[in-house]
């Protein structure tokens, strides 16, 4: 009876066991599956990151040519004034 006793506690100890290990496995399966996602995250990240900074490094010298621009025409409207007034033009 004592041996049947003892049996019964081993296997449901060996029971206890492999279900234990077999929630680690899937937790550690559902962690792997999150870093995984992360690391995707984080690479889309990064790249729409450098999207944005050449973005913002464009913006920023089409707006200096665009006040360059506008500083020249403004000469030239500035040119064609004078020269109206002489009568060339």
């Amino acid at each position: 009876m004592k041996d049947d006793l003892e049996r019964a506690a081993d296997a449901t100890y060996e029971d206890n066991l492999v279900l234990l290990i077999e929630q680690h496995k899937k937790d550690i399966w559902e962690w792997k599956q999150k870093e995984s996602q992360w690391v995707r995250d984080k690479n889309q990240l990064e790249g729409h990151k450098s999207i944005v900074e050449e973005l913002s490094t464009k913006v920023v010298e089409l707006t200096k040519n665009l006040i360059e621009v506008k500083q020249d025409n403004r000469k030239l409207a500035q040119q064609i004034e004078h020269l109206t007034k002489q009568g060339k033009f």
